[in-house]
């Protein structure tokens, strides 16, 4: 009899890259990295105690998800606020979400609504800013955040539009942390509870207009004048 093949176990080198990949991802959404900074792979395995290999491996994954830049002849770095890839993931959610949200606004049923009522108020209970993980505000408030946006277009019931929708969050979170603290008067709170408020009424027009200035005043807010530095 022939058993179900077992994956093999990560290796001492992937667990390595995992490691160090977590790390420096932490450590750019922090802004312990700077926009444009160069990422030094012989100076992060240096400071790593790791092999240059791992840290380039690591350093492969990031710029797979967003995090940072490969560049010809000069390694790799933190993306920059100018980088022209941030209007292009705005232009395309704000393509794609409102139609989504149409979508969940006639499909969802009453379950979806009392999701979308619990996620809104997760969002608000939660803590925007944590002292232990820098001025960026926090993971818990991240996850919070991601599950609402995410819980108000899963009325949709596409998950082919929803895989879309999970690969541009990913894609954006580092404009989401830079816009924040770029303008920190920004009412995001206010943001949210008409997106909520005109879902649950199912005005699907007002919904739609409210997520589509959401998501363009956090791209623009890149290329505006800082009201305060990073």
């Amino acid at each position: 009899m022939t058993g179900t093949a077992q994956p093999s176990p990560p290796s001492g080198k992937q667990m390595l890259s995992e490691q160090v990949y977590a790390q420096l991802r932490d450590a750019i959404l922090r802004g312990d990295h700077a926009p444009g900074d160069a990422l030094k792979p012989q100076v992060l395995a240096k400071e790593q105690g790791v092999s240059l290999a791992v840290v380039r491996e690591a350093l492969v994954r990031l710029v797979g998800e967003g995090f940072a830049d490969r560049l010809p002849n000069r390694g790799f770095a933190v993306p920059a606020f100018s980088d022209h890839r941030w209007q292009q993931i705005a232009e395309a959610r704000r393509t794609i979400e409102p139609v989504m949200l149409r979508m969940s606004i006639e499909r969802g049923d009453v379950d979806w609504e009392a999701r979308v009522r619990a996620a809104h108020h997760r969002l608000v209970r939660t803590p925007v800013h944590a002292p232990e993980e820098g001025e960026y505000y926090s993971s818990a408030w991240s996850e919070a955040h991601r599950l609402f946006h995410r819980t108000l277009l899963e009325g949709c019931g596409n998950p082919v539009l929803l895989e879309t929708f999970d690969r541009m969050w990913t894609a954006s979170e580092l404009t989401r942390r830079w816009s924040a603290h770029r303008d920190p008067d920004r009412d995001g709170a206010l943001e949210h509870r008409r997106l909520e408020e005109a879902a649950l009424a199912r005005d699907a027009d007002t919904a739609a207009e409210v997520l589509a200035l959401h998501l363009t005043q956090t791209a623009d807010v890149l290329t505006a004048a800082p009201s305060s530095s990073l």
